[in-house]
């Protein structure tokens, strides 16, 4: 005798409904469906990003300082090798030392002279004349003559012009000069020139001693 099946009840307050056992639920072969699974929380989430990007930060840091400070060895290789060049040695020089010159000795005699204007004697001629003043010093050991022959006059151009005898007033006296003696006269050439100096000749000089005209 076949009992009839168990009428279905109504869920009370509170109560979830449930088919009789042993009876599928409506629109499902199967049993009660399974309760969803429950995601994680927003803290977790949270969480877990941080510790990420922590984690990614230590990776970067510790790649960054390796990179940094690298191979000390292979930087020292990379660097330029310093090159060190020796200061030339100072050359000898293969020229003999200078001779140090000697003083040149002092003349015997000092010729000084200066222009002058002509004075005719009472034995001038007429003619045009030139006459120098000169100083006659003797700075040797021998006697030394003033005579006017021993001058002469050479002019701008070049020219030498021998003393003219008694035609100035002023003609330097013939006498005899000791040393440390000296004598002033006039010395006077033929002709309208510009005096540049003077000579005096004796005869123990070979070239004279000039002085140039002031």
């Amino acid at each position: 005798m076949t009992q009839p099946p168990y009428p279905q009840q109504q869920p009370g307050p509170g109560q979830q409904w449930a088919p009789a056992p042993g009876q599928p639920y409506p629109g499902t072969p199967y049993g009660p469906p399974r309760p969803p699974k429950k995601g994680l929380g927003t803290g977790a989430i949270v969480a877990i990003v941080l510790g990420s990007i922590f984690g990614l930060l230590i990776v970067v840091g510790i790649i960054g300082a390796i990179a940094s400070s690298g191979d000390p060895k292979a930087s020292d290789d990379k660097r330029p090798a310093k090159t060190v060049t020796a200061a030339p040695a100072p050359k000898e020089s293969s020229a003999p030392p200078a001779a140090k010159e000697e003083p040149a000795e002092e003349a015997p005699v000092k010729v000084t002279a200066k222009k002058t204007k002509f004075a005719p004697s009472i034995l001038h001629d007429g003619g045009a004349y030139t006459s120098v003043t000169v100083t006659l010093t003797n700075s040797g050991d021998k006697q030394i003559s003033t005579n006017p022959l021993n001058f002469t006059i050479t002019d701008t151009d070049g020219t030498k012009h021998h003393a003219e005898l008694g035609v100035d007033e002023n003609q330097m006296d013939l006498m005899e000069l000791a040393k440390g003696e000296k004598a002033t006269g006039v010395i006077t050439g033929k002709g309208k020139f510009t005096p540049a100096y003077v000579t005096y000749t004796e005869s123990w000089f070979d070239d004279g001693v000039r002085g140039d005209v002031r």
